[in-house]
């Protein structure tokens, strides 16, 4: 009885730190006393929350209030993107099992996506699952069912996951099923991202995959990054949310196979 109401509690307070967190980053600048209108907290629980996001380098605080940190920081942020659009990162990966058979060899790069189909996959198997993602790394560890392949390189705190060229990673080396990968934007016939190293990992994944599938949320669908990552006609499949506006869809449609997630 004691551990469920500790659960329920931090349930809660994750919860009011994701909404603490969307509304910053909707209004860039938030005084502590809209915060607490928000939630209906004290400012004491508000104060505490947005000391634990900036402690986690998510948030940065001024006198009276609270500012979202440089775009570029937040979406690099493992933490930040593991707190955003959770639900619709559930529907892409339950669609995206849908795709895989026992005995698959399957990749899944470091992107939150692919850490929600991780997830759905700690009691499948027999497989085997090559990733470079410490969080999806720490949840199929222990399932006896999967041969964990994990790929090397420079381990990168703010992304949570080893980051090198395919000679360092191993990526080279093997042949793979299936991929399942994210990246930052989709706009019409390209993808992007915002940092050129991982653009050069994520194209040494689809290098090594027979088929390549992009996991894309509906707030990534219509945007663009600095750099460009690949052709949406380089990846085989791209699932998107059933909510995607459809003209956008049907852009992406026109390059490649493209599956909804409801």
């Amino acid at each position: 009885m004691i551990e469920n109401l500790e659960q329920g509690s931090l349930n809660s307070r994750t919860n009011r730190q994701r909404e603490i967190l969307d509304h910053v980053l909707n209004q860039g600048t938030v005084a502590y006393a809209e915060l607490v209108n928000l939630t209906g907290k004290s400012l004491m629980t508000i104060h505490r929350d947005v000391d634990d996001l900036v402690a986690r380098g998510l948030l940065r605080k001024f006198h009276g209030g609270v500012s979202a940190l440089p775009t570029s920081v937040f979406e690099s942020s493992s933490e930040f993107r593991l707190l955003r659009n959770v639900e619709k990162k559930v529907s892409l990966a339950k669609k995206a099992i849908e795709f895989i058979d026992p005995g698959m060899s399957i990749l899944l790069d470091d992107s939150t996506s692919s850490h929600a189909l991780a997830k759905l996959l700690v009691d499948f198997g027999p497989l085997t699952i090559v990733t470079n993602y410490l969080p999806n790394i720490n949840i199929l560890i222990n399932n006896p069912e999967i041969k964990l392949i994990v790929l090397g390189g420079s381990y990168s705190k703010t992304h949570d996951s080893f980051i090198g060229l395919a000679e360092e990673t191993g990526l080279s080396s093997y042949s793979i099923d299936m991929a399942f990968l994210s990246t930052s934007t989709i706009k019409g016939a390209m993808t992007y991202h915002q940092e050129q190293e991982i653009v050069i990992m994520k194209k040494d994944m689809m290098k090594c995959s027979k088929r390549n599938f992009l996991l894309m949320d509906t707030v990534k669908v219509g945007q663009t990054s600095l750099h460009k990552l690949a052709p949406v006609k380089d990846f085989s499949d791209v699932i998107l949310n059933a909510d995607v506006d459809r003209e956008l869809s049907d852009e992406i449609n026109e390059h490649t196979l493209v599956h909804f997630a409801r």
